[in-house]
């Protein structure tokens, strides 16, 4: 004779003796009503345990990547003075930073310097005489975007080439044979870098800042029918000494930027060609927010 009997626990058996352990329970609905509503308050203590987890992991992360970086900069400036020591490498990066970059630098401007032009005729028109077009566009033009846009082209161009060049030597251990070799990588590989990006930044900011004049200059002479000499007087009119100071040194610590970022970025490259990968993208992230940030600090502090 088959019985049913009622366990505490698990519910209802069917099948079996009575005093019988065996048989098959059904879940009683008491049971999963209450495992089927978990506590709220415990989920979301759960949540924001997580979440500090998390935002501790990252803070920690970004304190040593900031650690090292400060030690890869003390490295640097401990050697940078020996570049001169091996004068063909620094020549051979002065070659790929500046020379190589004059076309695409060249390109942008002139376009950019166009642009400018074609918006301030635009918004002067009507209200504020042509005279004063020159004016607006030399001052944008010598501190805003001749440094800037040549920072960051160069960062996408030649910052993000240092940084696969020395990844791709950092994943396939010719890093760790020239320290075996008694080599000074730093002496080497980036010192030259950053000397040369101190140098021939600034260079390229002076050629963008007249190519970018010369776009302004075609744009008003032939689309807003102004004479070349009107433009050039508006570009005297406020014209300062200074403004090519400060666009000069935005430069430079761009330069700075761009070259201390890039080496650093490509000498800690890991995990093959997909670390690579994504050590460019950080050079070239980091370079660009940097770039924009210092652009901002410097105009406060010297304008």
């Amino acid at each position: 004779m088959r019985s049913i009997r009622w366990d505490s626990t698990n519910g209802v058996s069917t099948g079996g003796s009575p005093f019988s352990s065996r048989g098959c329970y059904l879940q009683n609905p008491m049971s999963s009503k209450s495992n089927s509503h978990q506590n709220p308050i415990g989920v979301a203590l759960l949540g924001i345990d997580q979440l500090m987890i998390w935002i501790g992991n990252w803070v920690l992360k970004a304190f040593e990547t900031v650690l090292d970086f400060l030690s890869f900069l003390g490295e640097t400036f401990s050697v940078s003075w020996k570049f001169y020591r091996h004068p063909h490498f620094t020549l051979e990066q002065l070659y790929a930073i500046g020379i190589n970059s004059i076309p695409l630098v060249a390109t942008t401007s002139v376009f950019t310097g166009a642009v400018t032009a074609w918006q301030a005729a635009y918004l002067f028109s009507d209200f504020i005489p042509l005279t004063f077009l020159g004016t607006a566009v030399g001052k944008s033009i010598m501190l805003e975007m001749g440094p800037v846009l040549t920072a960051l082209v160069v960062a996408g161009r030649t910052g993000a080439g240092m940084t696969s060049e020395l990844g791709s030597m950092s994943v396939t251990e010719q890093l760790d044979a020239m320290d075996v070799l008694g080599l000074d990588r730093f002496q080497f590989l980036v010192a030259p870098r950053v000397m040369s990006g101190l140098i021939m930044l600034p260079v390229l900011c002076v050629i963008s800042s007249f190519v970018g004049l010369m776009g302004a200059l075609g744009v008003a002479v032939v689309f807003k029918g102004m004479e070349p000499s009107l433009f050039w007087k508006g570009v005297r009119f406020f014209y300062s000494d200074w403004d090519v100071v400060v666009a000069l040194v935005k430069a430079f610590f761009f330069g700075f930027i761009i070259t201390t970022f890039g080496c650093y970025a490509g000498i800690r490259a890991r995990n093959g060609a997909e670390g690579v990968g994504r050590a460019i993208m950080q050079s070239v992230q980091a370079s660009s927010v940097s770039i924009l940030i210092a652009n901002f600090l410097i105009g406060y502090i010297l304008l």
